[in-house]
């Protein structure tokens, strides 16, 4: 039964606008709460019966499963995050984080206030299970009951949601953070309110960078060098890398002890490839090809897209604005990657200006001679490239921020590839 069917029969039981239970279920559900869950919601939202009568099934976490309907469980709260979402034209504050049994750990959403705090072992009862980023997650609001229960859990995590930046996953949630503010910049957006002001930029630590967006302007992330101690952000995916978020309800303080911050991290083509991105990385290995799309460019002056005869493929034909880049395959022997190097770096690579590449083209009445003149110079040549990788079904590419010559022993590496293949 298709979502216009459901909401007409839930309607027609509740007495209700069939329009309006239609728009409540669709909110619902493109939040990605369980069909079944949003028509009990609607049930309790118009006092009509929820229809449930069978009691929920205990489980343990590692057993839970989209499949599993309504359970009930027993764990310790690992983290507690909390944050505002809009849903049904609505804002509404919802409590998330992780809770963990002898059997696992499970994610989980509350939808009321039920005072959970890290470390507490608690009993969910009557709670859903919905899919959530391919897992299973909990979900419990009104109709589930919460309680603190006397027995302790052996559980071998970490309750309160410390967390290194390279421990960090897309969907962690109530993380707290020791980091410098290596970048910042204050941006205005459209938000879901009109014009917004945020803070965007990379934060650092002992091990690893990540950039990061503060969804509000929080003076104590306005300085670039701070050391600062964050609690309550929740991580995103952001071009194929974690992303710490800091919301309204995180807390930020300034620390007297500043926080060292690492070099980037060396890793091979395949280690970096295989956890699905990195940020702040470095490669090591030689260019084989410079690709077609290097040298002068066109970008359009609405989008900075990159347009083919004039035509950029949002804002159609457009006046076009002379640019240089490099996109040069890298290969390390695990694996290969596509380096883009931006106009300052290619500068560097090609050791002229941007008009010193125009005038080049006029004289030879060919933009391409710009490109063959970079190939020339890299291919063949061995580099370090330092930069962040993200991956998605076109491969790999390296958004570099620094490129040199490798001053590496080529004995020793041969000798770490070799031991890196063979792993």
């Amino acid at each position: 039964m298709d979502l216009e069917s459901r909401a007409e029969e839930l309607a027609s039981d509740l007495g209700v606008d069939k329009e309006e239970v239609e728009e409540g279920l669709r909110n619902l559900v493109e939040y990605s709460v369980p069909m079944e869950e949003a028509e009990q919601s609607l049930r309790r939202k118009y006092g009509g019966d929820t229809g449930t009568s069978s009691a929920p099934t205990s489980a343990d976490l590692a057993d839970v499963t989209p499949d599993s309907g309504n359970v009930t469980v027993t764990a310790k709260v690992l983290t507690v995050g909390k944050r505002s979402i809009r849903y049904n034209g609505d804002d509404h504050v919802i409590f998330e984080g992780d809770l963990a049994d002898e059997s696992g750990t499970l994610s989980y959403t509350a939808w009321d206030d039920f005072g959970l705090e890290a470390g507490d072992v608690v009993r969910i009862g009557n709670a859903s299970v919905r899919e959530y980023e391919g897992h299973p997650e909990l979900n419990f609001g009104e109709s589930s009951t919460v309680t603190v229960a006397d027995e302790d859990l052996d559980v071998p995590y970490e309750a309160g949601g410390e967390a290194a930046l390279d421990d960090l996953e897309a969907g962690d949630r109530g993380v707290t953070l020791d980091v410098r503010v290596v970048e910042v910049e204050r941006k205005t957006i459209d938000g879901r309110d009109g014009e917004t002001e945020i803070l965007s930029g990379v934060l650092g630590d002992e091990t690893a960078r990540l950039p990061f967006t503060a969804w509000e302007v929080v003076p104590a992330l306005e300085t670039e060098g701070a050391s600062v101690h964050v609690e309550n952000a929740y991580v995103r995916e952001f071009r194929g890398v974690p992303s710490v978020n800091v919301s309204e309800f995180s807390a930020v303080a300034e620390r007297d002890q500043p926080v060292e911050v690492g070099g980037p991290t060396r890793m091979t083509v395949r280690g970096a490839v295989s956890g699905g991105g990195a940020y702040d990385v470095e490669l090591v290995g030689n260019v084989i090809e410079v690709r077609d799309g290097s040298g002068l460019i066109e970008r359009c002056p609405e989008c900075g897209r990159v347009i083919q005869k004039g035509q950029c493929r949002t804002h159609g034909e457009v006046e076009g604005e002379d640019d240089l880049r490099v996109k040069a395959i890298l290969d390390d022997g695990t694996g290969t990657a596509t380096a883009i190097l931006g106009r300052e770096l290619t500068e560097d690579v090609y050791e002229g200006t941007l008009e010193d590449a125009l005038d080049a083209a006029r004289d030879a009445m060919d933009r391409e001679v710009v490109a063959d003149d970079i190939r020339e110079s890299v291919v063949g040549r061995e580099y370090a490239v330092r930069g962040h990788l993200s991956v998605d079904e076109y491969g790999a590419n390296l958004e570099a921020v620094r490129f040199r010559e490798s001053g590496d022993d080529p004995v020793e590496r041969a000798h770490d590839l070799l031991a890196e293949v063979s792993a």
